[in-house]
């Protein structure tokens, strides 16, 4: 009889290590700019019509599937993600994700893992990996648009990455108070200075590397306000209609890149964009990059099912090695 792993959100915090995820999450890009992986369209569909007897006819939310096999591991993995927009006032995220792994050589079922940790400790990598290789040289002044879940785990990641010793200072700007927060937050966990700033423009101004993690379907970065040699993260826009980018900062891009360029191009940032994005997986095989530290550089990233497997394989083997998690026969 088959048995499978269950991972709660405690058990991947316990053996979850982003400076140990980090190579992990390189090597992932790498193999899906060889082609070595699986990565079929994600279907999502509307769930919910029919649930509530006041609006019969709308669905109460989003539900997406998105499996992935990067070639020669020992698991493919299917991630299973709902977006449910009234879940805040329920007291409950609005992103729900779980992920299923098999093993690849019998089809059997091996383990069950929650999956909201998991993506957001993968997204932050990314932002952590451009900011080590795309960042200008020197100490990183960091701007972070944004206060929500993401935002904090970018941080986290690009701490990771180059080191606290690097990172000289944060400033956090989100319409809301949650900005005070998170900027205390991110203080007293890193050890870095970082204040709570009331304009999209007094946190970007003088940064070096900006991040933009937010869900708006307007810009919330002015182009004119980055210095020369400025790193643009921008990690929200994963759809038409969601825009965190202005024309200006597209335009005065020197080089743009993109996690998947043929999908980031999709994105209320650069639909209007007609130049060459770059897979960022050339910049982790050491074939493209940053040419000059004045150059102002982009990076669109709207995600891949393929860093979510490769995530998971890395959480599930450390949880198995550790003995975490509940293990249910089926």
């Amino acid at each position: 009889m088959p048995s499978i792993r269950v991972l709660s959100d405690d058990d991947i915090a316990s053996v979850l290590d982003l400076e140990e995820l980090l190579p992990v999450v390189a090597d992932a890009f790498e193999s899906q700019r060889a082609g070595d992986v699986e990565r079929p369209e994600r279907p999502h569909y509307p769930i919910g019509i029919g649930v509530d007897p006041t609006a019969p006819e709308e669905p109460t939310g989003t539900g997406l599937c998105m499996p992935a096999y990067v070639h020669g591991s020992p698991y493919a993995a299917t991630k299973l993600v709902t977006v449910c927009t009234d879940n805040p006032e329920r007291g409950l995220p609005t992103v729900t994700a779980q992920l299923s792994l098999v093993d690849a050589e019998t089809g059997q079922p091996v383990g069950y893992l929650a999956g909201n940790r998991i993506t957001n400790a993968r997204t932050g990598c990314i932002g952590g990996l451009a900011a080590r290789e795309l960042a200008p040289a020197g100490p990183i002044d960091l701007a972070v648009i944004g206060a929500g879940t993401q935002a904090r785990w970018q941080t986290r990641a690009i701490a990771a990455a180059v080191g606290t010793d690097r990172l000289e200072s944060m400033r956090v700007y989100s319409p809301s108070d949650s900005r005070h927060d998170c900027a205390t937050a991110l203080e007293s966990e890193l050890g870095v200075p970082a204040n709570a700033v009331s304009s999209p423009r007094a946190a970007v101004s003088p940064a070096t590397v900006v991040v933009t993690a937010t869900t708006s379907t307007e810009p919330v970065v002015s182009g004119d306000a980055l210095s020369a040699g400025t790193l643009v993260i921008a990690i929200g826009a994963y759809t038409p209609e969601m825009r965190e980018l202005d024309d200006e900062t597209v335009t005065r891009a020197d080089q743009l890149f993109g996690d998947v360029p043929a999908e980031a191009a999709e994105t209320g940032d650069l639909r209007a964009y007609d130049g060459e994005i770059r897979p960022f997986g050339d910049v982790l095989a050491g074939e493209r990059g940053r040419d000059t530290d004045d150059e102002l550089v982009v990076l669109e990233s709207v995600g891949t099912a393929v860093l979510d497997a490769a995530t998971a394989t890395f959480v599930f083997d450390r949880a198995r090695e550790a003995g975490v998690g509940t293990t249910v026969p089926l």
